[in-house]
């Protein structure tokens, strides 16, 4: 005589949820707001040692993910597009100066 098969009264287990990735504090990303700021720089020939700094921080943060040298020299870049924009009014994008606050918050 075969035994018969209990049948469980239990559903199947369900897989757990993979773990969400915490959203950014700030839908602003400094690596792009840095590279805006770089291009804006370059293109009013203006801080070119601040230039040359943002873009070695920019190369570092993408290899290690640490943004400390660039959250320091955006906050110098910020500064000078402030000066800049208070000299001419048009030459530097509010948008940009918004983005770039956002993203060193």
């Amino acid at each position: 005589m075969a035994k018969a098969e209990k049948k469980s009264t239990q559903a199947p287990a369900k897989k757990a949820a993979a773990p969400r990735k915490p959203k950014a504090t700030s839908s602003v990303s400094i690596e792009k707001v840095s590279e805006q700021v770089i291009e804006k720089l370059q293109a009013l020939n203006d801080e070119h040692q601040l230039q040359a700094d943002i873009a070695w921080c920019l190369g570092s943060y993408r290899y290690d993910k640490n943004p400390v040298g660039l959250i320091q020299n955006c906050t110098l870049a910020l500064v000078a597009l402030k000066r800049i924009k208070t000299k001419n009014a048009k030459a530097v994008p509010t948008k940009l100066i918004t983005d770039l606050e956002k993203a060193l918050k």
